[in-house]
């Protein structure tokens, strides 16, 4: 049976006459906004679940240290961008030219220069692979470590940001009024806490930081006595829970209590909108990181886990990527090398420019940055009909070039984390179709991101649904050379 919000709140949360006043669901529903939206009954149900989260390990959390990935959904080339094959045939290697970075006999294609040219910031992983060849799976497995091949509507574990946000809300008790994970327009498409709960999902931020009418809501309120009123009603929720203590049995409303401080925090504390507000930054800043969304998401996260954020993601889609708005470059999607040529302005720019401000920010210690998708793509080029016109797309019937899904070799790259930098991790065959050296998969992937948060992901269990203890990551380790 469905209901709606508030026929939830008024079924499961009676006060005094059998329902709360509706100045206080509003309230609820306002400062509870910017948490996934999570409704009072979400939050009750989060309690509830609570006894079954297993505390097996203890997290030694290294001070302020934060993860920023930029997700590629649909999985960029790489031989088109990181692994070029300029030996291999024609119908492999595509038509870039390659060209030499920063480090010695590394090299790029032509679509890369700024990255290229600061290549001694950043370690190139070119021996990536996982075993699902559809999104939903690809994506599971690298950012949850499910195995599991089936592409399936919702996850199963929960991702590796949840996981995080979880434990460390666990491990010692947040200060800073921002949340400890937010996602600027976010890969959750295919992702989210699963049996952790909303709670711990993405404080999720959408829209176009590019544009002047970007704003972030339920955050930082400048009117005074708008406050003031929201003070008012979060007093007047306490006053009247006193009178349903019976209700509280399980500790119900002291999570409600906790959730309603870290809201009122983000709706009155001026120093959380300041966080989000782009336009603190100066022109130059702006500029360098491209004045379009891409440029202006990375920017913000950067602002963000300066600001204490420690978990942020970001996902690089849109109109920047050509018609269907990501990097599924299938010949009916996209003409995969006019699209390549469309987006790497923007993406060489911005991703470029966050490693550098890392560095220059005195961040590098603090902050890792990961760039990938869930795959690569076909190495071998395919043709078929594009099925419309649009950015990157010839029109409808007209045969142009693609590459499809590959899961067996795909490149990403780490900065920061204190890990050592301008270095080349694995290798693929002469072809790009398999990792012949240093592989590498997605429990590895993981472990290291963990490692960096101060997770050990080899001692670390947390109890599913049915009270299992379940491992955060049950095959693999940190790759020894990513470990700062």
């Amino acid at each position: 049976m469905s209901h709606s919000n508030d026929e939830m709140t008024t079924s499961m949360c009676p006060g005094p006459g059998g329902m709360f006043p509706s100045n206080r669901r509003k309230f609820l529903q306002t400062g509870l906004a910017g948490f996934a939206t999570l409704s009072l009954p979400q939050i009750l149900r989060l309690k509830a679940l609570n006894p079954l989260l297993a505390e097996e390990s203890a997290v030694a959390v290294p001070k302020k240290t934060a993860v920023i990935m930029v997700w590629q959904p649909g999985g960029c080339s790489h031989i088109d961008t990181y692994d070029p094959k300029p030996l291999a045939a024609s119908e492999y290697r595509g038509p870039f030219g390659t060209i030499d970075t920063k480090v010695p006999g590394l090299q790029f294609t032509e679509l890369l220069p700024r990255q290229a040219s600061i290549a001694d910031k950043f370690t190139v992983l070119r021996s990536m692979r996982q075993t699902a060849g559809g999104h939903p799976a690809g994506s599971m497995q690298l950012l949850s470590g499910d195995s599991d091949t089936r592409d399936k509507p919702k996850p199963r574990l929960p991702d590796w940001m949840s996981v995080a946000n979880y434990l460390r809300s666990q491990a010692e008790p947040r200060k800073n009024p921002l949340p400890m994970y937010v996602g600027i327009n976010p890969p959750l498409e295919y992702n989210g806490p699963a049996y952790l709960g909303d709670a711990f999902s993405a404080f999720a931020v959408s829209g176009d930081p590019n544009q002047p009418t970007f704003s972030v809501p339920n955050i930082g309120l400048s009117d005074r006595g708008e406050v003031r009123r929201l003070d008012r009603r979060s007093n007047l929720r306490r006053n009247l829970d006193t009178l349903e203590r019976a209700f509280d049995r399980q500790g119900e409303l002291a999570a409600l209590d906790e959730f309603e401080i870290r809201a009122m925090s983000l709706l009155t504390n001026p120093g959380a909108r300041e966080a989000f507000d782009l336009t603190r930054e100066d022109d130059r800043t702006r500029d360098r990181y491209g004045r379009n969304s891409w440029g202006q998401q990375l920017l913000l996260c950067r602002r963000l886990v300066e600001a204490g954020v420690e978990v942020m993601t970001t996902s690089l889609s849109g109109p920047l990527c050509g018609r269907v708005q990501n990097w599924d470059d299938h010949a009916v999607n996209h003409h995969v090398f006019d699209a390549m040529r469309f987006r790497s302005a923007a993406y060489d720019q911005a991703v470029s420019a966050l490693i550098e401000d890392i560095y220059e920010r005195g961040l590098d210690k603090q902050v890792l940055v990961v760039v990938t998708g869930e795959f690569g793509r076909t190495p071998k080029i395919e043709y078929s009909p594009s099925t419309g016109a649009g950015d990157a797309s010839a029109p409808a019937g007209t045969q142009q070039p693609g590459r499809d899904h590959w899961p067996r070799a795909f490149s990403n790259i780490w900065a920061g984390g204190g890990i050592q930098t301008g270095r080349v991790i694995g290798a693929t065959d002469k072809r790009g179709e398999d990792c012949v050296e240093r592989i590498c998969g997605p429990g590895d992937f993981l472990a290291t991101i963990y490692h960096h948060l101060g997770i050990d992901a080899s001692k670390t269990l947390i109890r599913d649904f049915n009270g299992r203890p379940t491992p955060i990551v049950d095959h693999g380790q940190p790759i020894p050379e990513l470990m700062g």
